[in-house]
């Protein structure tokens, strides 16, 4: 009876381990989090889609994303 409480005693442990996040999964969701509130802000700052206001929307991104060690958004592949 007293193994039988410690097998399900471990197997709880080992479950609950594997259900935790790791570090890095942490860090990755964290700056993920980050960007999209950078990209969230600029875009309420210059909501219109004129290429004035595009370029001023990627200037308060690419600054904001400085500014929280975030890092640069992946260049756009040209299209073929």
């Amino acid at each position: 009876m007293r193994w039988r409480i410690w097998g399900w005693a471990m197997a709880l442990t080992l479950v609950a381990g594997a259900a935790q996040a790791t570090g890095q999964g942490n860090s990755t969701m964290q700056r993920w989090k980050g960007m999209d509130n950078c990209a969230k802000q600029a875009q309420a700052a210059f909501p219109d889609f004129s290429p004035e206001s595009n370029a001023k929307r990627e200037a308060k991104y690419q600054d904001c994303l400085n500014a929280g060690n975030l890092p640069p958004r992946a260049p756009e592949t040209p299209a073929h």
